[in-house]
């Protein structure tokens, strides 16, 4: 079956992070969207998209497709209901769109197609990912279904005795993994630790929580879920309620709450992040199709930030603060609450990141997880900072 992952402007509302991927390589729980789909529903996967993201990730489009919303987790009772939709049947879900089957032609042209598409709802309960923070939101029923998925019918490695173990039926260690002289708690919810994955001496860990492969705790790390690390990720101090989608550091001491950070980010030594008001009243964020701060309704939310961004050492980050893609933030002071892409500076002031020194650093940092950073990484970074323009007023 020739399965294409499909968006709505609704994209927009998570920015930063889908500056750089299509919605469906968002994280949240274990998996990206697209695993969760994959696991449960085999075909050719493809993403229709924003022009600008097609060359990095194409669609492919056939005689016979299935169209699948990016933005809804999927479960079992879902994909049973998709696999019985014919031709111009669809389902919807709360009113939004959720899977529709067309040919060719229609596929390309979605949402306008040529014939009436006819709608059921769907009447089980799903997780929907509208904003940035649903990321967070959904995060921890997202690792119960991820873990049940992953580990249905397997046997976990054996800890090492080194170990004090809290409910060891819900830690699952895959082939690989190094954990010694930690302590887990899964009472309070499952504990994945990925292929060839570390937690090094002297860790905490409450679950939920789950690490991608050649993820690392440093020693002594704090964590409370849930929390998803995502693979090539080096975390330490104390995290609680975020992700990291992949490939990012938060190597040192200090506090990550309620927060989301994209790939290729380091958070220097000693950084902090208010995920809590003062005042405790709801958090407000910027949004970027509304072009001001917009009203989460959430009392916790921390940090969001996009790729490529690096923190200086001892910087602190106000309650909802979101930072764009390829930023260099440093200095001291309370940067603001919203840092548009290619920001350097602080604090006391910003100026243009420069896309040389973005290209530059990417190059280097890329190289130690043994990644290359492409011309076509560069086309699409330049294509954001042409984008991204309107909101750097320094």
């Amino acid at each position: 079956m020739n399965i294409i992952l499909f968006e709505t402007d609704q994209r927009n509302c998570l920015l930063p992070l889908c500056y750089t991927r299509p919605v469906a390589l968002l994280r949240t729980g274990i998996l990206t969207i697209l695993e969760k789909w994959k696991m449960r529903l085999s075909g050719n996967y493809s993403f229709k998209t924003v022009p600008y993201l097609k060359e990095k990730f194409p669609l492919r489009v056939e005689n016979d497709n299935l169209l699948v919303s990016s933005h809804f987790c999927p479960t079992d009772q879902l994909v049973e209901a998709i696999a019985q939709l014919g031709f111009f049947q669809g389902i919807k879900y709360q009113g939004f769109p959720l899977a529709v089957r067309l040919p060719e032609e229609d596929a390309k042209m979605y949402p306008q197609v040529s014939t009436t598409i006819q709608w059921s709802d769907f009447a089980g309960e799903l997780d929907l990912v509208r904003y940035v923070w649903d990321l967070n939101t959904v995060c921890e029923s997202q690792i119960r279904l991820d873990f049940n998925l992953l580990t249905r019918g397997r046997k976990s490695v054996t800890p090492s005795p080194t170990n004090q173990i809290i409910a060891p039926e819900n830690v699952f260690i895959e082939e690989g993994a190094k954990v010694e002289c930690s302590v887990i708690n899964a009472s309070s919810g499952p504990v994945y630790i990925g292929k060839d994955a570390e937690i090094m001496e002297g860790s905490l860990v409450r679950g939920p929580f789950a690490m991608s492969e050649h993820a690392v705790l440093n020693m002594g790390t704090k964590v409370y879920g849930p929390v998803s690390i995502g693979p090539h990720c080096k975390v330490g101090g104390e995290v609680s309620h975020s992700i990291l989608l992949g490939y990012s550091n938060k190597g040192h001491d200090g506090f990550l709450g309620h927060s989301i950070l994209g790939e290729w980010c380091n958070i220097g030594a000693g950084t902090n992040v208010s995920n809590l008001k003062n005042s405790y009243d709801k958090v407000k964020v910027w949004s970027y199709p509304e072009n001001k701060f917009i009203r989460t309704g959430l009392q916790f939310c921390g940090l969001i930030m996009g790729d490529h961004s690096k923190v200086g050492i001892n910087t602190m980050f106000n309650t909802g603060t979101v930072v764009g893609v390829g930023c260099n933030v440093y200095g001291a002071g309370f940067p603001r609450q919203f840092v548009p892409s290619f920001s350097a500076g602080g604090g006391q002031g910003y100026k243009v990141q420069q896309l040389k020194s973005v290209f530059e650093t990417a190059a280097q940092v890329m190289a130690r997880r043994k990644s290359v950073f492409t011309d076509a990484d560069q086309r699409l970074l330049t294509t954001i900072f042409e984008q991204s323009e309107v909101y750097r007023k320094f």
